[in-house]
């Protein structure tokens, strides 16, 4: 008879931060409905926000942590909106820059008043320490599985 597989309290965080991401995920669908964004759209805007020479595709979906390829879409659709608009990149005629226009702007200045009170109030049960110490250890859980043959310095047994 093989022994029962123990999953123990780590396999029991791990499910636990999917469900998080998962029903965060799910809430943000519905919150930005009412602007006809996805959340993949609103983020794109929302990287764009303090860049007002705009980022190339590359570093677009570096920074969203998305294939180029699926950027293209969002971009397409960002742009049609008026969102966004694709200008040569400076010194560079076979390369875009992707920049906010005015109405991504208008339109951000709309949705952040909101989108930041819905974030205070699902996250009012952590105290600012333990929010910072959350973000932390959430960074530290991405790091880790990006390379799990990295030991963690900080892990602890």
């Amino acid at each position: 008879m093989e022994a029962p597989i123990v999953t123990g309290p780590r396999y029991e965080a791990l499910l636990e931060l999917l469900r998080a991401a998962d029903a965060v995920w799910n809430a943000s669908r519905a919150f930005f409905a009412r602007w006809e964004l996805s959340p993949s759209q609103f983020n794109v805007l929302n990287v764009l926000r303090d860049q007002p020479l705009g980022l190339n595709q590359t570093e677009l979906s570096q920074t969203l942590v998305m294939h180029r390829s699926n950027l293209t879409g969002l971009v397409d659709q960002l742009e049609s909106r008026g969102l966004v608009r694709r200008r040569e990149a400076p010194g560079d005629r076979r390369s875009w820059r992707v920049v906010l226009t005015a109405e991504g702007h208008r339109l951000l200045r709309a949705i952040l008043p909101p989108y930041f009170e819905r974030i205070e109030a699902a996250l009012a049960h952590l105290s600012l320490p333990r929010a910072r110490r959350l973000a932390t250890d959430l960074r530290r859980v991405r790091k880790q599985a990006l390379n799990p043959n990295r030991p963690d310095p900080l892990s602890r047994a």
